[in-house]
Formats: C-alpha cells, structure tokens, sequence
C-alpha cells in the first residue's frame, strides 16, 4: 500500500457535529411557536369539541322543536296542477315535501332549497337546516354561545363565593376524596387549576435565593411573611417566612422559615421565577445571565 493510501486511511472522517448542532439549532428556534400554536389549536379544538358543538346541538334541538310546523295531508290550492305542491292553512302558504303528505311553510322550503345539497327529507330535518341558516351561524353562534359561557362562569363564581356554595364545593370535595383513584387524580388536577386561576392570597413580596436543604445547595424562593414572633425571638434577628417551590410544577413545595441575613435577593419577577422553575433551570432570566453580566460590567 502506497504511502498515500495509508495517511487517507489514516484521515479522520468529516464529523457531523456541525450538522447535527445546525439540526439542534433549528429544532430550539421551531420549538417554542410551534408548541405554542399546538397548545391554542388543541385549546380551540377542545373548547370546540366539548362545549361548542354539545351547546349548539342543544340549542338547534331546542329551537326545532319550539319552531316546527308541519301538517299532514293538506289539500292542495289546485289539485288538478300537477306542479301546484302549495297548500293554504289559516292563512299561511304551505309546501309539500317529496313525501307527498307532509307540508311545511313556503319560507322554510325555499330557504332551505337553496342551500348546499344534499337536501333534507322529513320535516325535522328542514327545520334543522332552516335553524342552522337563520340562527346558529358561526359569526352569530360562536361569539353567543362563549358571552354565555363566561356569563356562567361568572354566576358560579358569584355562587361559590356566598355559604352554600362553598358547602356544596366541600361537600364534592369530601365526596370525591373518598372515591381511590379518582381522589388522586382530582387533587393533582386541582392544584394546578388553583396555581393557574385562583386568585393567591399568597402576596408574594420578594424572590430570594436561600441555602436550602443544606449548605452549599442554593433554592429559589417566594417570601410569604416574615414569620412567627417565637421564631424570630429564638433566631435574634429578622427572620423570612420562605415557600420554595418544587420543579418542574410549583404548586408543590415546603414552607421553611430562615434568617433574612441568609437571604440573597433576586432581580427576578413572579413571572420569571416560575419560567425558572418549570423549565427546572433552563430558561434563566435575561438579567441574570453571567455572559451578560460580565460583558455588561467588562
């Protein structure tokens, strides 16, 4: 073997490290407004799925069975035509379907004949149509149907805030805490609900970082308070009343209280403490990243 063949067997292949960084790369840009659409699409689809169609089908059963107006059997105005298909019924102008005896006002049948095919057959199915037409269209539908749905969320919220309807909420809570399995789920569920639309109570003033569980392991914390007097006569000093949170989900977390000379205090906001958290440390803080810092201060 020549000398040349030996040093480009001897030659490294290309890496592809440089691609698959490239690909990496890509994937970190696309990520986060992919994902963020996927969230709302699903949002819309479910809200769509669960509520919307449910309440509209409700809503047309109801609005036929308060409008349907048919009759069997009318004499026609001209029966020896055999392209009259009009009857005259207390004064109201009638047609007749294919069926040859059910007759609906004039109005529905034109409207509904208009539309796309394929065409109903029964006198319920026309009036569906005719609901769908003149009354439940989307631009009309949607934006009633959901003032509806918050002017209901509203109520209950109203409800609930008043004696008998937190007994109630208790009372359900008691009940679905003694059902295993679905006790488990309901109170994962419903922490974080609470976390997302309960109004907190919880002020919290500062965000700090504190040596916790031991020396040397630094936490991100909520300050609640400053505490309990007994703890603060046996400390000799100032003392924080601290909630650190559990990653990736902060509804979870102790309460620890310690010296407020033991706490640094963070240039952070609610909003990106919580990014810090359920991202368990991978997004940080514009504010507070080193590199920043550094060329900020260099």
């Amino acid at each position: 073997m020549s000398a040349d063949a030996l040093k480009s067997a001897d030659k490294p292949a290309p890496s592809l490290h440089p691609f698959r960084g490239a690909v990496i790369r890509g994937l970190a840009v696309l990520c986060p407004p992919l994902l963020t659409v996927l969230i709302f699409v699903w949002a819309i689809n479910t809200t769509k799925s669960y509520f919307l169609e449910p309440v509209t089908s409700w809503a047309r059963d109801g609005l036929v069975w308060c409008l349907l107006d048919s009759h069997d059997d009318l004499p026609l105005q001209h029966p020896g035509d055999p392209n009259d298909r009009t009857a005259v019924y207390r004064g109201r102008l009638y047609h007749v379907l294919d069926d040859n005896h059910t007759f609906i006002p004039e109005h529905v049948y034109k409207l509904v004949q208009q539309s796309a095919v394929p065409l109903p057959i029964t006198a319920e199915g026309y009036y569906r149509r005719y609901v769908d037409l003149t009354f439940l269209r989307p631009y009309l539908a949607i934006p009633f149907f959901l003032a509806v749905f918050v002017l209901l969320l509203y109520f209950l919220g109203k409800f609930m805030a008043v004696g008998i309807g937190g007994f109630l909420a208790s009372s359900f809570e008691r009940m679905i805490g003694r059902l295993p399995g679905v006790r488990s789920v309901y109170s994962a569920v419903k922490q974080v609900s609470d976390f997302l639309f309960t109004t907190r109570d919880i002020q919290f003033t500062r965000i700090v970082a504190v040596e916790y569980p031991r020396k040397g392991i630094w936490s991100l914390g909520f300050v609640t308070s400053e505490s309990m007097a007994a703890i603060r006569d046996a400390a000799e000093e100032p003392v924080l009343a601290v909630l650190i949170p559990g990653s990736p989900m902060p509804v979870t977390g102790c309460t620890i209280t310690v010296r407020k000379s033991e706490c640094i205090d963070l240039n952070l906001t609610f909003d990106q403490a919580c990014q810090f958290i359920v991202s368990c440390g991978v997004v940080v803080p514009p504010q507070q990243l080193w590199h920043l810092r550094s060329a900020a201060t260099g």
